[in-house]
C-alpha cells in the first residue's frame, strides 16, 4: 500500500464513486467533509490498483488511533475474495502506521460469499453497523429497462397514488448540479417530469432538514446537528454526487409537501433520506409515491443498473421486516415499487492492539467530556 500520487487524486472519484459498486463515502468530497469533523483522510492505492479512502483519528494524548473505511473498499472489478484481501492489506498498512483498530463496511451482497471468509480468517470480526442500515431494498434496472415496463411492475395501488398526485398538480423540483443550463437567463432545465428550482439549493436543503426532523419524530429516528447535515449535502451536490427532489403543490414556488435526497454513485441512485409533512399525507397522499417514481425515472434515464430504495433495518432489528415489526409498513411501501430485499455482509472490525484500543476509547470519552 502507498499514498496516492497527485495524478491519482485528480481522477480519484472516477475509480471510487463512478465505478460499478462505487460509493460516495469513498469520494474526495466526503474526505474533506470528514476532515472538517476531525478525521485525517488517507488516500491509499494497492498493488492491484485498488483505491481506498481510510479515515483515521488519533487518540488524545496517548498516541495510536482508529481508522474507518466508510463503505469501502469498493470492488473496482475485484471479486469478493480479492476485495477481502485488499481490505486486509489496507488494514495491515494502517496498523504499521500506529492504528490500533480498523473498521470497514463495504456494501457486499451476502450471497456472493468469499469476502467474509477472507477478512474473518485475517482476524476481522462482525460488529454492529456504523451506518443507519446494513441491508437495502433494491430495484434492479439495467440497460434494457424502460419506464413503461417498470411502471407496470409497480403495484396497482401505488400506480394509482402516483397518477392521483399528478392529477392534483404535484410537481417535482430537481436540484442537481449535473442538470444543463438553459439559454434563457441561464436558468437550469430540469427535464421531462421535473421543474426547475425557484430558489437556491441551500435554502431547499435547509428546509429539508426541518422536514427530516419532523419525519424522524414520527418514526423515532434521531439526527445530528443541522450544520453537519446541510453542509455535507451542499458539498455532495456541488460534486455532482447528490440529487435533491422536492414535491410541491402546483408549481416550483408552491407549498413543500415531501423531499428525497439521493446519492448518485456506483452506477445506481441510492435513497438516503426521505420525509414528508404529516398533513401532506391527507392533502396530497401520493406526493411521496410520485417522488420515488421520479427518482426511478431518473435512474432509468441515466442508465443506472439499480435503483437503491434504501434500508428498512435498524439497530437491533437487522433482519428482513415481517408483519408487526416497526418498519414493516415502510418495507411494504418500497416493495410496492418492485423493490427486493438485498442482504449485505455488514460491518467488520479488526483490533490490532487491544490495550491501545481500550485505553484510546477511554481517552476519547474523557476528551469529549472536557469539551462539553
Amino acid at each position: 500500500m502507498r499514498d496516492a500520487r497527485p495524478d491519482e487524486l485528480a481522477d480519484w472519484d472516477t475509480h471510487t464513486v463512478e465505478t460499478s459498486g462505487g460509493h460516495i463515502y469513498q469520494s474526495r468530497a466526503w474526505a474533506e467533509d470528514q476532515r472538517a469533523a476531525g478525521w485525517l483522510p488517507r488516500f491509499l492505492v494497492a498493488d492491484d490498483g485498488g483505491r481506498v479512502l481510510a479515515l483515521t483519528r488519533s487518540w488524545p494524548v496517548i498516541g495510536g488511533g482508529s481508522a474507518y473505511i466508510t463503505r469501502g473498499p469498493v470492488p473496482m472489478g475485484a471479486d469478493p475474495g480479492a476485495l477481502g484481501a485488499r481490505l486486509v492489506a489496507v488494514a495491515d498498512a494502517l496498523a504499521r502506521n500506529g492504528i490500533d483498530v480498523v473498521a470497514a463496511d463495504p456494501e457486499i451482497p451476502d450471497a456472493e460469499g468469499g469476502f467474509r471468509d477472507v477478512v474473518q480468517a485475517a482476524g476481522f470480526r462482525a460488529i454492529e453497523d456504523l451506518q443507519p442500515s446494513r441491508h437495502r431494498v433494491s430495484l434492479p434496472l439495467g440497460p434494457d429497462a424502460d419506464e413503461a415496463s417498470v411502471f407496470e411492475a409497480i403495484s396497482k395501488s401505488t400506480r394509482q397514488r402516483i397518477r392521483g398526485a399528478e392529477r392534483a398538480e404535484v410537481v417535482i423540483v430537481r436540484h442537481d448540479a449535473r442538470v444543463p443550463s438553459g439559454p434563457e437567463l441561464d436558468k437550469p432545465v430540469a427535464g421531462d417530469g421535473f421543474v426547475a428550482p425557484s430558489e437556491s439549493a441551500e435554502a431547499a436543503l435547509d428546509r429539508f432538514y426541518d422536514l427530516l426532523l419532523e419525519t424522524g419524530e414520527r418514526r423515532h429516528f434521531a439526527f445530528g446537528p443541522r450544520a453537519a447535515f446541510v453542509g455535507w449535502w451542499k458539498a455532495a451536490l456541488a460534486a455532482g454526487h447528490l440529487v435533491y427532489l422536492e414535491a410541491r403543490a402546483g408549481d416550483a414556488s408552491g407549498d413543500p409537501l415531501a423531499g428525497l435526497v439521493l446519492y448518485r454513485h456506483g452506477r445506481r441512485l441510492s435513497t438516503v433520506h426521505s420525509g414528508d409533512h404529516a398533513a401532506s399525507r391527507t392533502s396530497h397522499p401520493g406526493a411521496l409515491h410520485l417522488l420515488r417514481w421520479r427518482a426511478i425515472q431518473l435512474a432509468i434515464r441515466e442508465g443506472c443498473s439499480e435503483m437503491d430504495l434504501g434500508g428498512v433495518d435498524v439497530p437491533g432489528a437487522r433482519n428482513e421486516p415481517h408483519e408487526g415489526d416497526p418498519l414493516y409498513g415502510l418495507y411494504q411501501h418500497k416493495q410496492s415499487f418492485g423493490g427486493r430485499w438485498l442482504a449485505l455482509t455488514g460491518a467488520h472490525e479488526r483490533v490490532y492492539d487491544p490495550l491501545g484500543y481500550r485505553v484510546g476509547r477511554v481517552a476519547s470519552r474523557g476528551a469529549r467530556s472536557l469539551r462539553r
